[in-house]
């Protein structure tokens, strides 16, 4: 795992994101703190996933997707369980 810090990855954002899919994953630094994770898509086996689909696996990590606070966060999530319960329904 590689670290940048916000400088860097403002300055080149093409070697972080090749950074991150050459080692899986990128810690970005804010004053020596662990600020944001960026993740390769491709290495975790989710790139190919249709939208709808890595927004549901997002959600169900808990990952707020809109906003902030947790108004933002519930409604995301219901906009989540709407995504799945439609993918369900398509799939049967």
């Amino acid at each position: 795992m590689k670290a940048v810090n916000i400088r860097q990855l403002k300055t080149n954002p093409s070697t972080a994101l090749a950074a991150a899919h050459e080692d899986d994953m990128v810690v970005v630094m804010n004053r020596d703190k662990p600020q944001a994770l960026l993740v390769d898509l491709e290495q975790l086996g989710v790139a190919d996933k249709p939208l709808a689909e890595m927004l549901t696996l997002l959600s169900s990590l808990g990952l707020p997707l809109t906003g902030e606070g947790k108004a933002a966060a519930d409604e995301a999530r219901e906009e989540m369980r709407r995504a799945r319960d439609w993918l369900l329904k398509r799939s049967a």
